[in-house]
């Protein structure tokens, strides 16, 4: 071929080439992946897939993007260390859209975090009458403030005193400051008030009679202490109640008096609820009240940022209107004058409705939202963008979202690859995985069973190639021939939590009862907040784990305990000794196992600690055994191979081998019992969430959509482990839209028919076969088309 027909060189990198990734429990990994075309990454649970594709290629990008910018730059972004891999070549922009939920900051809303919000109030700046001033105006994050004073200026070799006053009109509520509700202490959760003092009417934990904190109140010389609460005067009650720190001298040692609710609000509500201990969060959830703001009726904004309208519309009402309508409502305003802003600001209204969220508010706080729904509104961002050639990067898009809304999904990713980019997707759903144009299928087990490319070409050769995601990939789960009986019924009356219509259901007890619906049609709402959170209620839900890189399974379900335990009795020392957080800890590196060097704006280098080699642990607690393995060796070893040792023989350890059971029950018998946390995947999170909960002595599950991150095979055990709790005398509740568990259910309760207003109804109730057979619903079609029906 001559050289003057030869294609460009430019023309010739048409894939993204990996050489050696070995990022966690990848094994050496080579892979080529093609550009501008849809490739999805599959395999089981734990198997590597976001190893390879977030930990590997989206990290290398990012990491060089941030290379580009200057020292100074850098030194305020997160450093990223590359990743552990030979070669990466023919690398594009990487635009990661993850399901880590968005914060749960009280003052992030859906409008703060999609800009929506900062255009409306631009446009109510500009447009709205009366006039307030700038969109800080309308913003309930900045609060109103004024001030005056002298300041010295220096003019011509003189110094100066001029007068200068300065003032800011913000949008935030004074009384609430901008969170759209109040805190009130209930005070019959504080004192018994027909007791007194010295009878022991403080019932707040750690106030009890005798101690420094009951002393204080009692022989503080401010009230008497043997009078009833009740019969305090003005005075007592408001020393007793409100007083400001006061020093002084009681039982004959100076101290700080404050009155007991500023030193409850100091000492107990300004700590981290998730931190506090377990009496304590109890009395803060029974002693706290949040009560809508009396001020601006929960809307966050002052009066006078409510005061002001367009069309007779506040930013209030905007905010609170469902997207879909607000979306209606900006089309009709037509002022030359902002066309740009309204062009904008539809557009981005315009990809809520068609990504599917068009049911949310702007006013919704955004740590509400769901995984799959917090990973659509950052997808927004992107919809409408004019950048080809980027790599887009997903993690289960299609998680919290009905078959039906699914295909939408796979139209707008369809749609990103056309523009002319790259997508790579880490899915489970066949429905998603039928719309690739190239596969890489990981496996073929999990963890360090995993971490090998078993197929990697086109969806046709996937079915044929026998792995394990390719024989799966046509499994249907056939309806079942008979329903279990229900044992007895939760009565719900009159439900009206978010959209739900004053929804009238029972949902059968003793029974595997399935709960579905569109995304947004009222699952949750029916689910959390109408089925009472009692002693016999356990709820696993999808908020993500607390944890950092020091937390491991074995800390996180307790198992640490019994093993600590049973070592400390096999070698007559005390349990501490076996806590690399506490007094065996190695003292080079603090119980870490690697050291850390931080390189300011270079990526800071971690590297095995030279005195324990990592395992954790001083050399000296090393040498204590139980039943011939030292503690770091125990840790080490996988869930499986430890329930054997914990089972039976010298390490008999009854307490231990129950919990590991349950572990292994919920398909997680390859971790190892020291593994970080932070090194687990969304789905194994939640499975392990569930093999803590297992043991509760509750008698309803509620789980929200558990099949989350988990593959086809995968889902066969979750349904048998569902089948056994069962059988066990469990009722088990199942928010889910994955038709494997909806044909494998006793009760389908359908919500519906669509999303927000126009959701929030039973559309059907009744046996799986039912549902099916009248075809009803959009979910009956889906489940019958499923099924085969």
């Amino acid at each position: 071929m001559d050289a003057v027909n030869a294609a460009p060189a430019a023309d010739s990198h048409d894939l993204i080439r990996v050489h050696g990734a070995r990022e966690n429990n990848l094994k050496d990994v080579s892979v080529g992946i093609p550009k501008r075309r849809l490739t999805v990454f599959t395999g089981v649970s734990g198997s590597g897939k976001s190893s390879l594709v977030f930990d590997t290629i989206a990290a290398e990008s990012q990491r060089l993007i941030n290379e580009t910018y200057s020292a100074f730059v850098q030194g305020f972004m997160p450093s990223l260390a590359r990743p552990e891999v030979d070669v990466l070549d023919g690398l594009t922009t990487a635009i990661i859209v993850d399901q880590q939920r968005m914060g749960a900051d009280p003052r992030s809303t859906v409008g703060t975090a999609t800009d929506a919000g900062a255009m409306l109030r631009i446009l109510f700046s500009r447009l709205g009458t009366p006039h307030l001033g700038s969109p800080k105006a309308f913003s309930f994050n900045v609060a109103s403030i004024s001030g005056a004073g002298a300041v010295t200026v220096e003019r011509a070799g003189r110094q100066v005193k001029e007068r200068r006053s300065f003032s800011i009109t913000g949008g935030m509520c004074p009384r609430c400051e901008g969170r759209g509700t109040v805190t009130d202490l209930d005070l019959t959760q504080l004192y018994d008030e027909g007791k007194s003092l010295n009878e022991g009417a403080l019932t707040v934990p750690g106030y009890k009679a005798g101690g420094w904190n009951h002393r204080l109140y009692a022989e503080s010389g401010l009230m008497d202490p043997d009078k009833p609460i009740r019969s305090y005067t003005k005075r007592e009650l408001a020393d007793f109640l409100h007083r400001e720190p006061t020093r002084m001298k009681i039982a004959g040692i100076n101290m700080t008096y404050e009155g007991l609710i500023p030193r409850i609000q100091r000492s107990m509500l300004a700590k981290d609820r998730e931190g506090m201990q377990p009496h304590i969060r109890e009395f803060v959830d029974r002693a706290v009240t949040f009560t809508v703001c009396p001020d601006c009726d929960g809307t966050r904004l002052t009066e006078a940022a409510r005061s002001s309208k367009i069309a007779g519309i506040s930013i209030a009402d905007a905010c609170a209107m469902q997207i879909s309508d607000l979306a209606a409502w900006v089309r009709e305003l037509t002022e030359p004058s902002v066309a740009p802003l309204l062009d904008s600001l539809r557009g981005t209204l315009d990809s809520f409705v068609e990504i599917g969220l068009g049911y949310l508010s702007l006013d919704r706080p955004s740590g509400t939202l769901s995984g799959g729904e917090a990973q659509r509104v950052k997808m927004i961002r992107h919809l409408g963008s004019s950048l080809t050639d980027v790599t887009y990067v997903f993690d289960e898009p299609s998680a919290g979202l009905h078959p039906h809304d699914v295909r939408r999904m796979n139209g707008l990713l369809l749609r990103l690859r056309d523009k002319g980019n790259t997508v790579l997707l880490v899915e489970h759903k066949p429905e998603v995985i039928a719309i690739a144009d190239h596969v890489v299928d990981l496996g073929p087990g999990a963890g360090t069973a995993g971490g090998t490319v078993c197929y990697e070409g086109d969806l046709a050769g996937l079915r044929t190639a026998g792995t394990l995601t390719g024989r799966h990939l046509d499994d249907r789960a056939a309806l079942k021939k008979t329903v279990r009986e229900p044992t007895g019924a939760l009565e719900i009356r009159g439900a009206t939590t978010h959209n739900l219509r004053g929804v009238d259901v029972d949902i059968p007890l003793g029974v595997l009862t399935v709960i579905t619906g569109v995304a947004g049609s009222g699952k949750s709402s029916l689910v959390h907040g109408s089925i009472p959170a009692g002693e016999h209620v356990v709820s696993v839900d999808q908020a993500p784990i607390r944890g950092s890189r020091r937390s491991n399974p074995a800390t996180y379900t307790g198992l640490l305990d019994p093993i600590r335990k049973a070592f400390a009795k096999a070698n007559g020392v005390k349990p501490a000794l076996f806590s690399a957080n506490s007094e065996g800890a190695c003292p080079n590196c603090n119980g870490a196992g690697v050291v850390y060097t931080d390189l300011a704006m270079m990526a800071g280098v971690a590297t095995t600690c030279e005195e324990c080699e990592g395992r954790r642990f001083e050399a000296s607690v090393l040498r204590y055994r139980l039943g011939g393995r030292d503690i770091s060796e125990v840790l080490a070893m996988p869930v499986a191979e430890a329930a054997e040792f914990f089972g039976a023989g010298e390490a008999h350890t009854p307490a231990a081998h129950r919990i590991l059971g349950r572990l292994a029950d919920v398909g997680l018998g390859y971790l190892t019992l020291g593994q970080p946390l932070t090194t687990l995947s969304g789905g194994e999170r939640q499975r392990l969430k569930l093999a803590t909960h297992m043991a509760d002595k509750g008698g309803v599950y509620v789980l929200d959509e558990p099949t989350t991150g988990l593959h086809l095979a995968d889902v066969d055990q979750l349904l048998a482990l569902l089948d056994r709790l069962v059988d066990s005398g469990k009722s088990v509740i199942v928010v889910e839209h994955h038709q494997a568990v909806m044909a494998h259910a006793d009760w389908i309760i359908d919500l519906g028919p669509g999303a927000g207003h126009d959701g929030g109804r039973i559309v059907f109730e009744g046996t799986p076969a039912d549902l099916v057979a009248a075809r009803s619903t959009l979910t009956g079609e889906h489940l019958a088309e499923y099924v085969g029906a």
